[in-house]
């Protein structure tokens, strides 16, 4: 029995551990640096502002901050050389490249998990340590992200490799730990914002591996995520809207969350292009604007027609006034996980207040994110009370997370057959902005999302419709350019994805994970079949 190699007085201890006092990390490059960073970051020097960020100071930053105040007027100046005279561009060279000639897909698949495999003990620059190997998504992400790892986690399971998901685990735990919450990814620019929460997600894979021991080991960290998130109930009726960071009381009292930042300036991994969004609306604070675009990453969705007003471009972005269904149902499943691991330490009074706390978030779910009109799941604007109408993806993760009722069920299946599926595989959003979460851009993990919640509700015809086209769309690129990318166009013959901030990255850990596990699937199948 799981009972009997429970250690109660280790979890107590682990509880407090987490609780405890939390380690300062190194600051922000944009905090260190100074008229240095932000003259590097306006001057465009990279075309890319996250390679800047990412670069390792040869120097303590007053050092840096004081050489460049003495230097910069010189005459024969130049900015590029200092910066190559005074930082390290730590690249990551393998001997593995991206392209690759002449192998299956999913030979191709296990060779990227070596190129994408990192592993830091120090702290370097931007870069936070980790104590376990991680795998990385690719291209200009060369840390360890949030919720990418969910779904490259998917493809180890797939290649059985356990050591590697419960290592990455392990260090979101650290992670936690050391700040108090899973950032976006291990770099001090990050720890302000967190991504969406697919931590109980990760911690039920293992279990299925190691049984559910694993939820009693990671309880006290299921909990600081949860503590995360609702951080702040206290301070709801001090504030205009009963909103404070990442939680909101709505009309009738119960809670739901949004996404937030824990600050009010330009996103250092992208200065320039806030600093330039700033520029389009006058009207706004500028401070203002900076927190919906830093609380619009951490959705993940950085950027789509979601967090905008209607018909309006980037300017108009308004995120924090926002209730989105997929966070919300995210954190349904996390209230779900704590209930079922106290369940399992035979913990009846904790578990059932953790149930009523999801049930309760399933049902404020089915209040404001259900459009009776649309027959289908909305984000809610609470500032307007009233729902966004932006008809996206994210409308099928009550369905995911199981809290849609039958009838409701059918009516998101009917849309998302007739509106989002498309030859390569399905749209993100109904809206073509040029923004890389819109339109015609399809993206693994939301596939991933489609797919599990339709054989929730048994609509496995549809959802293996949905498997077979994304799969095909994979391997079209694949065997023309031998690579996989983070994104691809499911309209039109199907092709690369395109939009938003930074160039198409080749890589791509979520896109390889998901792949990885669908591909299984059908080899399994056909094996079921022949035996």
């Amino acid at each position: 029995m799981v009972k009997s190699i429970i250690n109660k007085d280790k979890i107590k201890s682990a509880l407090v551990t987490t609780a405890g006092q939390l380690v300062r990390a190194r600051i922000s490059p944009d905090e260190a640096l100074g008229d240095l960073f932000v003259d590097v970051q306006k001057r465009n020097i990279y075309g890319d502002g996250k390679v800047f960020v990412d670069l390792i100071p040869k120097l303590r930053a007053k050092q840096l901050k004081q050489a460049y105040l003495k230097e910069k007027n010189k005459p024969d100046f130049d900015l590029q050389n200092f910066i190559a005279n005074n930082f390290i561009d730590k690249k990551i060279h393998q001997d593995e490249p991206y392209v690759n000639g002449g192998r299956s897909v999913e030979d191709h698949i296990v060779a990227l998990w070596h190129h994408l495999e990192r592993r830091n003990r120090l702290d370097r620059g931007s870069l936070l340590a980790l104590p376990y190997k991680y795998i990385v998504p690719g291209g200009r992400f060369n840390e360890q992200f949030y919720w990418d790892s969910y779904f490259i986690m998917l493809g180890l399971a797939a290649n059985d490799d356990w050591v590697m998901i419960e290592g990455m685990i392990k260090n979101f735990a650290y992670m936690m730990r050391r700040f108090g919450h899973i950032p976006t990814a291990n770099r001090t620019y990050f720890l302000s914002r967190s991504q969406p929460p697919f931590f109980s997600h990760m911690v039920r894979l293992l279990s299925r591996h190691k049984g559910k021991a694993v939820l009693i080991e990671y309880l006290p960290y299921l909990l600081t995520e949860y503590r995360f998130w609702m951080r702040g109930q206290s301070k709801l009726n001090k504030t205009e809207y009963r909103s404070y960071a990442r939680l909101v009381q709505m009309s009738d009292g119960s809670l739901l969350n949004r996404y937030y930042d824990n600050k009010l300036t330009p996103r250092p991994e992208s200065l320039r292009e806030d600093t330039d969004t700033a520029g389009l609306d006058t009207v706004r604070d500028p401070e203002r604007l900076y927190l919906h675009l830093r609380a619009g990453a951490e959705s993940g969705w950085d950027f789509s027609t979601r967090w905008l007003e209607k018909g309006q471009g980037i300017s108009s972005i308004h995120t924090t006034d926002i209730i989105p269904v997929d966070l919300n149902c995210l954190l349904y499943q996390l209230e779900t996980t704590i209930a079922e691991a106290y369940q399992v330490l035979h913990q009846p009074i904790l578990f059932n207040r953790f149930k009523k706390l999801a049930d309760r978030r399933a049902r404020a779910i089915n209040k404001f994110c259900w459009s009776q009109d649309d027959n289908f799941f909305i984000d809610y604007d609470f500032h307007k009370q009233a729902s966004t109408d932006c008809l996206s993806l994210a409308g099928i993760f009550p369905l995911y997370a199981k809290i849609a009722d039958a009838k409701q069920a059918a009516g998101v299946v009917k849309i998302i057959e007739k509106s989002f599926l498309k030859d390569g595989g399905l749209m993100t959003t109904l809206t073509e902005s040029g923004q890389q979460w819109d339109g015609s851009n399809g993206w693994a993990p939301l596939h991933w999302v489609v797919i599990e919640g339709l054989r929730n509700y048994g609509y496995y015809s549809l959802a293996d419709e949905i498997k077979q086209r994304w799969i095909a769309t994979n391997a079209k690129i694949y065997d023309k350019q031998r690579r996989l990318v983070e994104k691809y166009k499911v309209t039109n013959g199907g092709g690369l994805g395109g939009g938003g901030e930074y160039p198409l990255q080749d890589g791509f850990g979520w896109t390889n994970g998901v792949l990885a596990v669908l591909l299984h699937e059908n080899q399994r199948d056909t094996n079921t079949k022949i035996t």
